[in-house]
């Protein structure tokens, strides 16, 4: 998952929550995953967003690795991601 884009219209707020207009889903996330989906709106890749979460939240890289593949998993399988 390299060349990643966000679903067309994804709207987020504020307070993490998301809505998917083409298909009138909702979700949650919390703070991180918030900024994740900001950070790959922006349209940062993995390494980058990485070091960013590194920066703002202080954990080691093989968490934040880990945890960011995972997510990035998560979003894919709700169609709120794809790959180019």
């Amino acid at each position: 998952m390299d060349n990643i884009i966000v679903a067309d219209n994804l709207a987020i707020s504020e307070s993490g929550f998301l809505f998917l207009p083409s298909s009138g889903e909702t979700f949650t996330s919390n703070e991180i995953g918030k900024n994740i989906i900001r950070m790959l709106q922006k349209g940062l890749g993995k390494e980058e967003m990485a070091s960013e979460i590194i920066k703002e939240y202080d954990v080691e890289k093989n968490t934040v690795e880990k945890d960011l593949d995972d997510f990035l998993n998560q979003l894919f399988h709700f169609k709120l991601i794809e790959e180019l």
